[in-house]
């Protein structure tokens, strides 16, 4: 049935090309064993929904369904949005296969390329048919390109929010310990002083971001703790660039000093977030500004470091569950981002198993992961099953608001109302 309708899609396409009349609406009626909206905290029995074109046109049980219409029995499956990644590297792959220094200094551009669009496929088939892409590492605009080809149907992926090069200050940055005064190639484009700040903002953004990332803390010399980078007037001059432009900013910042400058700034998220305080988190409380804590990245760093998972827990991966307890007990939105690239890339639901090890509800997880990273991400158009939202969809058997560990086995997919051939 999947072969057939990705056939039928195709043909399509081709009689487009040449200048004939266009397909007619394809309409698909999809029956799970029940729904889970990204909305509201439970999943609905026998309900059903209906698609046109790339559409959801109608959800809830017993639907009138046109003449003509498809079935697409899911018996045993629940059904849910396409889930969002909201921090991930497509150019990256694990850290323990290759350094992060080798990746952004020796592997061939086309190489990064090649392994990005495999990675691309594993994150769709993952079920995340949207992926927040916070930088190339290295890697230029190729991300933009990678966008296209996705979209252009060259190669199978995600919808993508791309950050391009990312923005970090001048000297700031990595790979770092070679010879003083040699160029080395940079993991982000550096900037310095509120006016070339801007320029690199404006810069990124004509060159394909979607959204404008930015290292607000880092450290200045090996073997140094994180310092804030940017200074204020920097910071708040390309937050303000970026709105101007209509695009969101993610802020990369985990000292107190970072988080309260990206605060102050206006930005829309801020990722990491390990040494928050209190107050700090009652400022973005306040705000609305989403954290991305990225369990998977401590989680996986350590491992790669010969943790087993046993006790005693290492100082960075308790210092992240104690400050995504601290952000969610005063109210802070939680953004699902594991930092994929880091760890491999279809394993994307690594962040929200451990997100709920970590004391968050189940249900707080899916929504974080659907409509919540939709909210935060300010994309209108999905996020959630309603009538009108684009028809990027997924089943998992069982119920994964009782047991999690389903959305890490994804039987079908929808991506735009077309089945995603697995």
């Amino acid at each position: 049935m999947m072969r057939r309708i990705a056939k039928t899609w195709l043909i399509g396409v081709a009689l487009l090309a040449i200048g004939a009349a266009p397909a007619p609406t394809r309409t698909i009626l999809l029956r799970p064993a029940a729904v889970f909206d990204g909305v509201d905290p439970v999943a609905h029995p026998g309900w059903q929904v209906l698609v046109a074109g790339e559409r959801i046109v109608a959800v809830g049980p017993a639907l009138a369904v046109p003449a003509g219409a498809e079935t697409i029995d899911l018996p045993g499956e629940t059904l849910m949005p396409g889930m969002i990644e909201g921090h991930g590297h497509l150019f990256l792959h694990p850290y323990n296969e290759t350094s992060w220094d080798d990746q952004v200094l020796h592997e061939p551009l086309a190489l990064r390329t090649a392994r990005a669009t495999v990675s691309a496929r594993a994150t769709l088939l993952a079920g995340f048919t949207t992926e927040r892409d916070l930088g190339t590492e290295g890697a230029g605009y190729a991300d933009v390109g990678l966008k296209q080809a996705i979209a252009q149907g060259i190669v199978p992926g995600p919808r993508m929010l791309v950050a391009t090069r990312a923005i970090v200050a001048k000297g700031a940055y990595g790979p770092k310990g070679y010879e003083p005064g040699v160029d080395v190639p940079q993991g982000a484009e550096e900037a310095s002083g509120v006016d070339d700040v801007v320029r690199v903002v404006r810069s990124q953004i004509a060159a394909g971001a979607d959204v404008v990332k930015l290292y607000g803390d880092y450290r200045w010399g090996p073997g140094e703790p994180s310092r804030a980078t940017f200074s204020q007037a920097e910071m708040t001059a390309a937050v303000a660039a970026a709105h101007d432009a209509g695009r969101t900013v993610a802020v990369h910042t985990s000292t107190p000093e970072g988080m309260r400058r990206a605060i102050a700034a206006g930005a829309d998220t801020i990722e990491h977030g390990y040494g928050g305080t209190a107050e700090i988190f009652r400022a973005m409380a306040a705000r609305k500004i989403a954290l991305c804590p990225t369990l998977a990245a401590s989680d996986a760093v350590s491992r790669y470091r010969g943790w087993t998972g046993a006790d005693p827990v290492p100082q960075a991966v308790a210092e992240n569950r104690t400050a995504l307890a601290l952000a969610r007990s005063v109210g802070v939105p939680i953004c699902m981002g594991g930092d994929v690239g880091v760890f491999a890339h279809g394993e994307n639901a690594r962040e929200m198993v451990l997100l709920a090890e970590a004391g968050m509800p189940i249900a707080d997880v899916l929504i974080a992961a659907t409509s919540g990273n939709a909210r935060a991400f300010h994309l209108t158009d999905r996020g959630s099953i309603k009538p009108g939202l684009l028809a990027d969809l997924i089943a998992v058997r069982g119920d994964p608001l009782h047991a999690l560990d389903a959305v890490r086995r994804v039987d079908w997919g929808m991506k735009g109302g077309v089945v995603v051939p697995r």
